[in-house]
């Protein structure tokens, strides 16, 4: 379990914050946020006054990484790239998730290591990672100078025939009847400008499937999917984008089957992954690619005796 409750004496009295800092090295900042998330506790009440004084024995909720062994597919000296399988977070959502991505970072590189941006739980593929808290600032920086280049992959309902651009506005749905209101996101006029660029690699005449490059000109949540939703070409797999209310209800409840989820979408998981990287940083020009394969990982998400008792 990431995050654990240890115990401490604290034999003179001080502010909590120099406590977590001077005792266990966090920052200031990062000792000032824990106190405010309640992961102090005196005499088993959470403290949440930054300013407040400790003494004797206390406790801290600290996150303590573990590792599945996930080694990462490209290491510099200030960072690294993870391949993400689907399903995984990126980070926790509760204290009690049991694994994300941020653990085997940290427990591989150490506390101060962070990363860089997010991708869906659903979807797999490349994550950019930082060491340390200096190579995190320029890396950031660098994301939001669209200094970033991304690719995805992704297998879709439908033969797309030619390449196409989507440039549609993207809103977070505020409809509080829809049963994933803080998931969804649609096409809307008053939604931020959002711009995806399409590119047909393969048909699959047999499925009716068309394999597809994804590029993405802006970073908005869920815009390669609701992109293609918009088009009509939905990424298979998907337990959100053009299903019916019960099936989105079951999804969010965990109670959808690896059949369920074929029978429903086309795949047990959603078939989009994030192929390739192409950045500079410190001078340098980097072009990460993925070395999944992500063609098999599709074929063996749709096929039933897979999943079958």
């Amino acid at each position: 379990m990431p995050f654990v409750k240890n115990k401490y004496i604290v034999e003179k009295k001080q502010r909590a914050v120099f406590f977590l800092m001077n005792e266990l090295g966090y920052s200031q900042r990062e000792s000032q946020r824990f106190i405010s998330k309640g992961r102090v506790l005196v005499d088993g009440e959470k403290m949440v006054r930054t300013a407040g004084e400790i003494e004797g024995e206390i406790e801290f909720i600290h996150f303590e990484p573990i590792t599945k062994g996930l080694s990462p597919t490209f290491e510099e000296k200030e960072f690294v790239v993870f391949d993400k399988p689907s399903g995984v977070l990126v980070h926790p959502q509760t204290k009690r998730t049991p694994y994300s991505l941020i653990d085997e970072l940290k427990f591989q590189f150490g506390r101060d290591a962070n990363i860089a941006h997010r991708i869906d739980q659903e979807t797999s593929g490349l994550v950019l990672c930082a060491k340390n808290k200096t190579s995190e600032r320029e890396i950031k920086m660098m994301f939001q100078e669209r200094d970033m280049k991304k690719k995805y992959l992704a297998m879709v309902h439908g033969e797309m025939k030619e390449e196409l651009t989507v440039e549609a506005p993207l809103l977070r749905s505020q409809d509080q009847s829809s049963a994933m209101v803080r998931m969804i996101v649609k096409v809307h006029e008053d939604g931020k400008a959002s711009k995806t660029t399409f590119k047909p690699l393969e048909y699959f005449p047999e499925k009716d499937m068309t394999l597809v490059e994804c590029a993405p000109h802006t970073g908005r949540q869920h815009q390669i999917r609701v992109h293609l939703f918009h088009v009509k070409h939905t990424i298979v797999g998907d337990p959100v984008y053009g299903q019916e209310d019960a099936n989105l209800v079951k999804f969010l409840d965990r109670e959808l089957t690896p059949l369920d989820r074929i029978k429903n979408s086309g795949a047990s998981r959603l078939l989009l992954h994030a192929s390739e990287l192409e950045f500079e940083l410190y001078g340098e020009e980097f072009t990460v690619k993925s070395e999944i394969d992500f063609l098999k990982v599709c074929m063996e998400s749709m096929d039933v005796n897979n999943f079958s008792n």
